[in-house]
């Protein structure tokens, strides 16, 4: 596991929206402009992750519209899903 980088940063408003800023962490994770990340809120620990997103590319035959359908499906049965992971 890399080295632990911490900061403190005050949240700021970016138009209509709150914001903070963190180049260095970002760069340090290979994050670029235009690049997809995946978030995931942790209410229970009060902690939002951040992680770069795979770039995946759909094999021959599968549309996008079934991958949104799978998603939906995924999101709707996420507890159940994760329930059947763990027996």
């Amino acid at each position: 596991m890399g080295k632990v980088i911490e900061m403190e940063r005050r949240v700021t408003k970016f138009g209509n929206s709150l914001g903070i800023t963190m180049t260095e962490a970002l760069k340090q994770i290979g994050l670029e402009l235009g690049d997809t990340v995946q978030i995931d809120v942790r209410n229970a620990d009060g902690e939002i992750v951040i992680k770069k997103a795979n770039k995946v590319a759909l094999p021959s035959g599968i549309s996008s519209e079934f991958v949104e359908a799978l998603s939906q499906v995924m999101e709707q049965y996420d507890e159940t899903l994760k329930g059947l992971k763990d027996r």
